[in-house]
């Protein structure tokens, strides 16, 4: 008989990183798929490009550093497609390289390829891209024109309807839930994003912890404080919002509106980047909520999704070591020998 010796945790699955990143790819077409149908034809080639770059990258930065060859895996793959939908369908096609470069080589390869970045690769370049190109980044379009067509058809640099509510000629909560508004790519259709993500966790995948302690703290802190800073956001023409339909209205609009859904089911839920631990994972929800919160009614952007995560893995190391069980016959440290 032959004995192996291996580091914990001692399980035996048939589960592979290269399924995990197909099931994966599977959950977010839909929401891919609907960014193609309301954004035309360039919105497909940004996301194909942005897949092709992550993997050129890959290679390359793989190669320069004498690793092995690891895209069999399909994490780049994940990670282009990912920051794909994080990207308005204007942005010019040289900053989806550069934000895929920045993604693979720079947060992924240089601390060691996948299991070892401390962020989320797509997130990351998704910061990385507002900062550097702001303007790109918050030119937004809706739907119209010519499915063809690779002009930039009723494109408004403006923020997403975030911005909106209480405006006239706002999108209602339906046209958010469908996806018939303004945004990133795979962001705008809510109805997508949410059938990705019960057949990510239909396989077992993700596990609900994140995404509902995240989504349920920003919807409370929405509902009894939101409406007392609505006021906040500029050029809104708004009214005092004094009924429980207002407020169920306040708490349905922010959620189906920015990167909510996608961050809290897509990219919070990220294996390296999140607690190992049931409690882990419901600070780290809990910590999200409030700061996309703090981000959107008392920040300078209406967008916090993205911030919030990226600063909730930072603190991933931390929520370990609050939360992991103490191993079985741990020896004290006051134990005299």
């Amino acid at each position: 008989m032959k004995l192996q010796v291996s580091n914990s945790p001692h399980v035996r699955d048939k589960t592979t990183t290269t399924s995990l990143m197909r099931d994966v790819i599977i959950a977010l077409l839909p929401a891919t798929f609907a960014g193609w149908y309301y954004f035309g034809i360039r919105s497909v080639l940004v996301t194909l490009l942005s897949i092709v770059s992550c993997i050129g990258f890959e290679y390359i930065s793989r190669r320069i550093m004498k690793r092995n060859n690891t895209l069999s895996d399909l994490s780049a793959v994940v990670t282009g497609l990912l920051l794909a939908m994080n990207l308005p369908v204007t942005i010019p096609f040289y900053m989806v390289i550069v934000g895929a470069c920045f993604a693979i080589v720079v947060v992924k390869q240089m601390f060691g390829g996948i299991g070892n970045n401390f962020v989320n690769p797509a997130i990351a370049a998704r910061i990385f891209l507002v900062i550097a190109f702001p303007k790109a980044m918050t030119c937004w379009t809706v739907r119209g024109g010519s499915w063809f067509s690779m002009q930039s058809v009723d494109a408004v640099s403006s923020a997403t309807p975030l911005t909106q509510i209480g405006k006239t000629g706002a999108p209602s909560l339906w046209e958010l839930f469908i996806g018939d508004k303004a945004g990133c790519i795979g962001e705008v259709c809510i109805l997508a994003l949410l059938v990705g993500a019960l057949y990510l966790m239909i396989r077992h995948v993700i596990r609900p912890w994140i995404p509902l302690a995240y989504i349920g703290t920003f919807a409370i802190l929405v509902f009894f404080f939101g409406h007392a800073n609505v006021f906040s956001f500029k050029d809104a023409d708004f009214t005092l919002l004094s009924t429980w339909g207002d407020l169920f209205h306040e708490c349905g609009y922010m959620i189906c509106s920015g990167g909510l859904i996608l961050g809290a089911f897509f990219m919070a839920t990220d294996y390296v980047t999140s607690p190992l631990t049931v409690k882990g994972k419901v600070i780290f929800g809990i910590g999200c909520g409030i700061l996309t919160f703090l981000i959107r009614y008392y920040g300078n952007m209406a967008e916090g999704v993205s911030f919030s995560i990226i600063l909730m893995n930072i603190l991933t190391p931390h929520i370990d070591d609050w939360t992991m069980g103490k191993p079985f016959g741990e020896v004290k440290e006051d134990a005299k020998v």
